[in-house]
């Protein structure tokens, strides 16, 4: 339980701030925290998934953090008041260059809650339909499509190392593609 929060520093989008609070024994302590507003990701199919090798979309990104590219689906951070499904169908836009026909939520993830409180929701895109990109100036990345059968193995061989994409897509491969 939350005693007091002491504000040391806020971003772009993150604040960090100092908690003090009481553990379930009673006994309290300070903890670091990264708040964070959350976001939305999208796994965008371009075929049916009862094809037997479906085409989905993936990014190629710069991350500073992971030291370069990375692939991972297309996903943002929500804006002040924006709904996650809002934010999933503007991000895909953004960054791939697709409208959903048809999006579905999968599941919410809790990034590392251990020190933040971001929470990302899961989302299944079909029945896309092309439209222009919008990026930020600070996005680099290029869009790719492969089909279904590849992605397990770029999982794998430790190519898709981003946590809710992996997440995401091996959601839709447990319980959406058996």
């Amino acid at each position: 339980m939350l005693i007091s929060s002491q504000h040391i520093h806020s971003g772009r989008v993150i604040r960090v701030e100092q908690d003090l609070v009481q553990f379930p024994d009673g006994s309290t302590g300070t903890l670091d925290m990264i708040r964070h507003p959350g976001a939305a990701a999208i796994v965008p199919m371009l075929d049916d998934l009862t094809d037997p090798d479906p085409r989905v979309i993936l990014i190629r990104q710069f991350r500073h953090a992971a030291d370069g590219f990375i692939w991972e689906i297309p996903a943002g951070t929500l804006s002040v008041g924006e709904t996650p499904d809002h934010c999933a169908r503007r991000e895909l836009l953004e960054e791939a260059g697709y409208t959903p026909g048809k999006l579905r939520l999968l599941t919410s993830i809790l990034t590392a809650p251990g020190f933040t409180d971001e929470c990302i929701h899961l989302y299944l895109a079909t029945e896309l339909l092309p439209g222009p990109v919008h990026r930020d100036a600070d996005e680099f990345m290029t869009v790719h499509e492969f089909p279904w059968s590849t992605i397990g193995r770029m999982i794998r061989n430790r190519e898709i190392r981003d946590s809710k994409s992996a997440s995401a897509l091996m959601y839709v491969n447990s319980f959406l593609r058996r």
